[in-house]
């Protein structure tokens, strides 16, 4: 009798087994996950038994979820005597930490051998480990598996992992941590210094002894760089008997007059380790800070080689100079029992020492910049005009990194009070502060104008004391306000020279009649406004440059008002390519990143982006004009240049800001042709300050004294006498 043909059934699964065999050959094809109830085999003649599921295929999903850590698609394919004796929460736990103390970065594998017989089977591969601290660790191992009804379960134990982990073992790692590297100014003045040995200090108030208070106070301003101004200040705002922080100093200098402080009544010293900021807080928001490493950060951080109770960068420098700072971790992984014991050395791999950063900045000019900002709340760049580098970038107000160590004992007191500051002193202001323009936006407006073909420098428009082109609206020219008589008939370059309103009014809206609304827009665009400027080294914000929508719109855009939000560095960034000829450089803060043995991984280089999109003869009315804002008599800057020595060019700004007072801007360039300085372009703005004229202006000619003289040179207009200079900073 010929044999009963097999069911269907058993033709579909056979075919099934097949394809699936053909599909293991490629370790990227993953299996469906078994299903809860698997299906029985069904029975067949003995003299024609229905072969084994291949279980190679079950090893390859397993460890294909292990590759991107799914771990409960893993757990599906375990034994149900594996998944009673391990809960899911548990099993994904394990490969969780265990990842994580090993630092497992990739995994790869290679099948070695299979072998099936009955309901057992049995799958051998070779498993590589690339770990981060300790390099590559390469084991064989052998999984077991069962039939579960017609599907092959995994048999799991903790040796998958690795072999060293029978028996309950665990892993240790030993972390090998190089120290932190140094951030310098361009000359290799340090600005922040790894572990250092430091104290806090301050003061206890109604224990001082008033006659040592003017040299206690003067002494700590040569150690912290708080001046005693500040000092008593704090000391007014204090009660009897509370404690006032001051700020720290290295324990090198402290020690050396240890027994002069130590005379002082009421000084607190608090001796302390960490990471130490120089000058309390140089270019605080560029060159950042670190602090702790959270515990919702804690596992990310285990894995890319961090022990839990590190610091890290947190903001500019620190936090994208994060991979050459911190340098390349190191360890020793060992197995150990639960008791804690070493049973072996798996892997271990020696630490490789941080890079230090050479930062562009000046430090002399990056610390009196600061003082010159003292009391307003805005911000200052230096840029080199002809290279990009940043010289000086003040964010007012600042902070003190320091704080950020809760060892400190200066920690407890004044981290609160700087994170709920309602200033927010943590925002950069020069990068990521937007702003209204105001008139330093007409530069765009005249370029705009004249690259149209619709005006020309000579270009002639009375500028009368209103503005009444839109029927029903009447504005009033600054002239009014200040109550000197109209500017008259005024050139396109004279309208730029005396900022006059209703002249540059007249262009937006006479675009925007014509549907030409977009003009002003992208010649804003064409001069990096609204952009980011591609500093790379730290967070900026683009801004915004809007096309008008009515006829207001129009006119307020003209003006750089209405929707008009830059950054000072895109200000500082196009000022500087109408003051080097019209090439637009990427600003860089970076002079050069070093290794241990101080060899150069990176240099400083100028990055041209593109040129201004204008001709030469509208750069050069530019120029022209921006000039006579501080050479000519009805200049809007006249009289705040008078005597400086070194020639400059600028353009004043007074961007409205209600419901408070509008802010005050001042943007130019230096023309010394200096070849010991190079020459500079300068950017100020002082939030809700008033004029640019009255404070930006006297704000800008002290950064220019500072950066050719070394120092102040001329009172601003509100001081009766010139601010001594800043002590000398900590060395390490």
């Amino acid at each position: 009798m010929a044999p009963k043909r097999p069911p269907v059934r058993i033709l579909v699964q056979s075919a099934l087994l097949l394809a699936l065999s053909v599909l293991a050959a490629c370790s990227e094809v993953p299996l469906l996950a078994p299903t809860a109830t698997p299906v029985p085999p069904t029975a067949t003649p003995s003299h024609s038994p229905t072969p084994l599921p291949d279980p190679q295929p079950v090893a390859q999903t397993f460890l294909e979820a292990w590759k991107g850590e799914d771990y409960r698609t893993m757990y599906l394919w375990l034994t149900p005597l594996s998944q009673e004796a391990h809960s899911l929460e548990s099993f994904s736990a394990a490969y969780r930490e265990l990842g994580a103390i090993m630092t497992l970065h990739q995994l790869r594998y290679e099948f070695l051998s299979t072998f099936a017989a009955g309901r057992s089977a049995q799958v051998s591969f070779r498993l590589q480990l690339n770990t981060l601290l300790v390099g590559e660790i390469t084991r064989d191992i052998v999984m077991n598996l069962s039939l579960e009804g017609d599907q092959w379960r995994i048999q799991w134990e903790r040796s998958l992992i690795l072999p060293e982990l029978q028996g309950g073992n665990t892993l240790l790692m030993e972390h090998r941590i190089p120290s932190r590297g140094d951030i310098y100014d361009r000359s290799g003045s340090a600005l922040v210094s790894a572990e250092t040995n430091a104290v806090s200090l301050g003061l206890i108030k109604g224990r001082l002894d008033s006659a040592q208070e003017a040299a206690l106070f003067d002494r700590l301003w040569t150690l912290t760089g708080v001046s005693p101004e500040a000092i008593q200040e704090d000391l007014d705002l204090s009660l009897e008997g509370w404690y006032v922080p001051i700020g720290q100093a290295p324990a090198s200098e402290i020690q050396a007059q240890f027994e002069t402080l130590q005379s002082y009544e009421g000084l607190v010293m608090e001796p302390y380790t960490s990471r130490y900021y120089f000058g309390s807080g140089i270019a605080p928001q560029v060159l950042g800070y670190v602090s702790l490493i959270q515990p919702e950060e804690a596992e990310v951080y285990r894995r890319l080689g961090y022990r839990a109770d590190e610091r890290i960068g947190r903001i500019g420098l620190e936090r994208w100079g994060e991979p050459f700072l911190s340098g390349t971790r190191g360890g020793a992984l060992y197995a150990i029992t639960s008791e804690g014991q070493r049973v072996t050395l798996l892997a271990e791999a020696d630490p490789q020492p941080a890079q230090s950063i050479f930062t562009t900045l000046d430090k002399n000019l990056q610390v009196q910049a600061q003082l010159a900002m003292q009391g307003f709340t805005g911000a200052a760049v230096i840029l080199e005009r002809d290279t990009g580098r940043v010289l000086a970038m003040v964010s007012s107000p600042g902070f003190d990194p320091n704080i950020f160590e809760p060892t400190n004992f200066n920690s407890e007191f004044l981290l609160s009070d700087l994170l709920g500051d309602p200033r927010t002193p943590l925002l950069n202001r020069a990068t990521q502060g937007q702003y209204p323009l105001g008139s330093v936006f007409k530069i765009v407006t005249m370029a705009a104008a004249m690259e149209s073909g619709q005006y020309n420098a000579n270009s002639s428009y009375y500028c009368g004391s209103y503005f009444t082109e839109i029927p029903g609206l009447r504005r009033a020219d600054w002239t009014v306000s200040y109550q000197v008589p109209p500017s008259g008939p005024l050139t396109l370059t004279e309208g730029l020279m005396r900022s006059c309103n209703p002249w540059f009014w007249h262009i937006g809206l006479d675009f925007y009649n014509q549907g030409q609304d977009s003009l002003i827009a992208d010649m804003a665009t064409g001069f990096g406004l609204g952009t980011k400027t591609g500093i790379q080294q730290i967070a900026e914000e683009p801004g915004s440059i809007p096309s008008p929508i009515n006829p207001i719109d129009a006119i307020n855009l003209a003006i750089g008002q209405g929707g008009t939000l830059v950054t000072p560095l895109q200000v500082a960034n196009f000022i500087a390519a109408i003051g080097n000829g019209g090439e637009v450089l990427r600003p860089q803060i970076i002079e050069s990143i070093v290794n241990a043995s101080g060899d150069p991984i990176f240099a400083f280089k100028p990055e041209p982006l593109r040129t201004l999109p204008i001709q030469g003869d509208t750069l050069e009315a530019i120029r022209r004009a921006m000039g006579w804002v501080v050479s000519e008599v009805r200049g809007t800057a006249f009289h705040r240049f008078r005597g400086l020595d070194i020639p400059v060019a600028g353009k004043t700004g007074t961007a409205e800001a209600p419901p408070s007072d509008p802010h005050a801007w001042f943007a130019g360039y230096t023309l010394a042709e200096d070849a010991g300085r190079p020459d500079v372009a300068i950017v100020v703005v002082a939030e809700h300050a008033g004029e640019g004229s009255a404070v930006a202006a006297p704000i800008f000619r002290r950064l220019v004294e500072i950066y050719f003289f070394g120092s102040p040179e001329t009172l601003y207009p509100w001081e009766t006498a010139l601010p001594p200079l800043p002590p000398a900073s900590e060395q390490p």
